[in-house]
């Protein structure tokens, strides 16, 4: 009962700061990664007592990609404040193959080295997820697709190990990233005419 309660409060705490997290990446801010790393180690925490390892694997990555995002958005490649843009062909290729690869490598791995009882549909999630948590960390706008595809998946995934607060939050992910895709499409529409303009 004591972990219950307080894998719950775990998740209350991770959902808040995952929320503040998402609407900041929606108003394409910046620091939504420093909240998002806190939300990250909670996960971590939530996931290794649900036994979710491709999740925990995933939180890791996450991190992982949170510390290059912020630093990425924050000097790009110019040293300056990279933009939002569209993924080139070869950056959706290296996207599919995140997919496929890690598809294949935590299914592989969680069906036959882990006490798991769910390890495709963990995979699928996971693959996704990578994808997309390495098209924000790009700041390309297929981000919220990716990361869309992985949400609706989760969501039954997450009712199914009963952590119905996460099955919440990433409804509203969910929601959130929609919303998200258009924010963006609009800031890119924006720039564009700027540019148009300018010439």
């Amino acid at each position: 009962m004591e972990i219950f309660l307080q894998l719950t409060f775990l998740q209350w705490l991770g959902t808040a700061f995952g929320v503040v997290q998402v609407l900041l990446a929606r108003q394409n801010n910046v620091h939504n990664y420093l909240f998002g790393i806190v939300a990250i180690l909670i996960s971590i925490w939530v996931m290794y007592q649900s036994r979710l390892y491709a999740d925990i694997l995933l939180n890791l990555y996450y991190l992982v990609m949170s510390i290059y995002g912020w630093f990425y958005w924050k000097i790009g490649k110019q040293r300056k404040e990279a933009p939002i843009s569209y993924a080139t062909k070869k950056e959706q290729g290296i996207a599919l193959g995140i997919v496929l690869g890690c598809f294949v490598l935590m299914a592989y791995w969680l069906s036959g080295h882990t006490d798991t009882d769910v390890p495709y549909w963990d995979a699928v999630v996971c693959a996704f997820a990578w994808a997309g948590m390495w098209l924000m960390a790009k700041r390309k706008i297929e981000n919220w697709i990716y990361l869309n595809i992985s949400n609706l998946i989760s969501i039954p995934l997450l009712i199914y190990k009963e952590l119905y607060i996460y099955a919440g939050l990433t409804a509203f992910l969910f929601a959130v990233a929609v919303s998200g895709y258009i924010k963006w499409k609009k800031i890119l529409k924006r720039e564009d005419e700027g540019k148009y303009a300018e010439a």
